[in-house]
């Protein structure tokens, strides 16, 4: 653990300790996630393998690669603990986390209102809109042919960007896509017209695809943050949490991990 981290950790936990002290007694907090690491060694992670450059199992490898894989082992290794993965999708993350399936989800999750209401995100690490990636020989030349009766758009189930397209587009059709099924293979076997994505997403379809590009609308549209997810009602490790965020922002190691995987454009300040 870095002598800055230490620093930042004492200041944090000395935080909790007088906020403690000025609650009534049957207020203190006195379970945490941060204790039960602690005690068993083992941190437990939620993250959805199929996220490009977020948390993608290679399957060439069978390893997870992206930047949430690298944070993921960069959080255990200062806690001291060691990393379980446990495997989850945006439509059952919520659920996950509220039966204690595992103590934080690291996997781009966009912090939303409605999202707030059933658990809780820490500071922002990224930040991203919408994009939508199409076929360069596909019926989509330009934002504006995207939203036209006959068009299907692609959006991954329980996404940010599902209910967002749902209200967005007025005459197009939103095929919501549930894993193991994804929106990449709609679009390459034209079973859609356009993916409805964000930044990482957009990246890797144009890297790995030839023929296909993505399209920037007139102006940024849902722009949302990035952050990890806890279960509601744990305040300590919530702020251990983002204690976490602002170390690795401080100290480089967010940036790093962020260029190595090709999302550089959208680290949040």
């Amino acid at each position: 653990m870095t002598r800055r981290f230490t620093g930042l950790l004492a200041a944090v936990l000395t935080g909790i300790a007088l906020l403690g002290s000025a609650l009534p007694a049957d207020a203190q907090q006195t379970q945490s996630h941060l204790y039960d690491i602690t005690k068993s060694g083992k941190l437990r992670v939620c993250t959805w393998p199929l996220y490009y450059s977020i948390s993608f199992r290679n399957p060439a490898t069978g390893e997870l690669e992206g930047i949430d894989a690298d944070l993921m082992k960069e959080l255990a290794k200062d806690m001291g603990v060691k990393l379980e993965v446990v495997e989850t999708a945006f439509g059952t993350f919520i659920a996950d986390l509220q039966a204690n399936k595992c103590d934080i989800g690291m996997f781009g999750v966009g912090a939303t209102m409605k999202r707030a209401q059933a658990v809780e995100f820490s500071k922002p690490y990224l930040v991203t809109n919408v994009y939508a990636v199409v076929k360069e020989d596909g019926p989509i030349k330009q934002w504006g042919d995207i939203d036209k009766k006959g068009i299907t758009a692609a959006v991954t189930l329980g996404s940010y960007i599902e209910p967002f397209m749902r209200g967005y587009l007025k005459n197009a059709s939103v095929n919501a896509v549930a894993p193991p099924a994804t929106s990449q293979a709609e679009l390459m076997t034209n079973r859609a017209d356009v993916i409805m994505s964000d930044f990482p997403t957009a990246l890797r379809m144009k890297k790995e695809f030839p023929g296909v590009t993505y399209l920037l609308p007139p102006e940024k549209l849902a722009v949302t943050p990035y952050a990890y997810v806890v279960a509601p009602g744990d305040q300590i490790w919530l702020n251990y949490v983002n204690l976490f965020v602002d170390t690795i922002k401080l100290d480089g190691r967010l940036a790093k991990f962020a260029e190595k995987n090709g999302l550089g454009p959208i680290v949040a300040p």
